[in-house]
């Protein structure tokens, strides 16, 4: 009886052995590691137009380092697509964070970000943030913008000094404003004359708005919107760019641009996204000079030809904004067509 049962034990262990052997191999777990942000940019202009362009690339770079997911739509435009476009973002990609333009589309932004509360909202606009989840940026530019005013200021002959921007809208009339003022103050007797197309994006227009202030006497142009740099290249007259450092429209004739750099901004948000942190705020110090949101971009191969006089002033006034020791007056009031 006890044989009988060992050889029904052993033949118990071959068994369990041999099942064992051609069972399949358990498969590791594998740790997905932290899911990356999810960020939709939302732009009512093609983001060849220098405004939303800064944004965009921004968030390129931020995509490009691994720190996001990124997708887009631009060239939305005014006439009520913004907010479909949004509803249908939010309900189909559910993204973490939605970034871009307001201005014109700004009460479906709002419409649709009061919806959503659990999606972060940061867009530019001229009012303020929306609790719970909206927050605000806009370019605020006009430090650099007074630097190239000085430089303009320095380098006109006939003393006429042509800027042509969008709107008067209080975003465009501080760094127009700005500018002027910087142009007073290296040349009293200049003469600054202002054009509004009417558009944020209308290169043809503002070029034959350009075209006119040359006709005018301006030998210093001040582009505000896109498309005056063609202007300045077609006349042969110094050019400022605005957003963007734009010298490679006319390397020749673009001296410097009031550059408004979106990474500060976009390197917050991320933070505040992913830490669970994010609250409807204004942005507006994250595109100043002093937190590296504004800057005047480098001369180029202008440098040379520039007065060494007035390079030295201009650069002794960006290190006293720097310190804050110098303020340039935020003046938003609509500036007259000549000043």
């Amino acid at each position: 009886m006890i044989k009988k049962w060992l050889r029904w034990m052993c033949m118990g262990v071959i068994l369990s052995l041999v099942f064992s052997a051609c069972a399949p191999a358990a498969t590791p777990t594998q740790s997905s590691g932290p899911q990356k942000l999810k960020v939709f940019g939302a732009f009512a202009t093609p983001i060849e137009e220098p405004w939303d362009g800064v944004i965009h690339q921004a968030l390129v770079k931020a995509r490009d380092a691994g720190k996001i997911e990124y997708t887009y739509t631009e060239d939305i435009g005014y006439s009520g697509d913004m907010e479909r476009i949004l509803r249908e973002v939010c309900e189909q990609q559910k993204p973490d964070l939605i970034m871009g333009d307001a201005f014109g589309n700004e009460e479906a932004v709002r419409r649709v970000a009061i919806d959503f509360p659990e999606i972060a909202f940061a867009f530019g606009s001229g009012f303020g943030p929306s609790e719970p989840n909206l927050a605000v940026f806009d370019n605020w530019i006009h430090e650099p913008a007074y630097l190239l005013g000085m430089l303009a200021g320095g380098l006109t002959r006939s003393n006429t000094i042509g800027v042509v921007g969008g709107y008067p809208v209080p975003e465009v009339n501080r760094i127009v404003n700005a500018f002027i003022a910087g142009a007073k103050e290296t040349n009293p007797k200049a003469k600054v004359l202002v054009t509004f197309i009417n558009s944020w994006f209308d290169p043809a227009q503002a070029k034959e708005a350009a075209l006119a202030q040359v006709d005018s006497g301006a030998d210093v142009l001040f582009a505000e919107r896109f498309g005056v740099i063609e202007a300045a290249k077609e006349k042969g007259v110094w050019a400022f760019g605005n957003m963007s450092d734009q010298n490679e429209l006319a390397p020749d004739l673009v001296v410097s641009s009031a550059v408004w750099n979106m990474e500060p901004t976009v390197e917050y948000l991320i933070k505040q996204v992913e830490a669970g942190t994010f609250t409807a705020q204004d942005l507006k110090d994250f595109s100043m000079i002093g937190k590296g949101g504004a800057s005047l971009a480098p001369f180029h191969a202008t440098e040379s030809k520039l007065p060494p006089e007035l390079v030295s002033r201009v650069n002794a006034r960006l290190e006293e904004i720097k310190k804050g020791t110098f303020r340039v007056d935020i003046d938003e009031a609509p500036p007259a067509a000549v000043n």
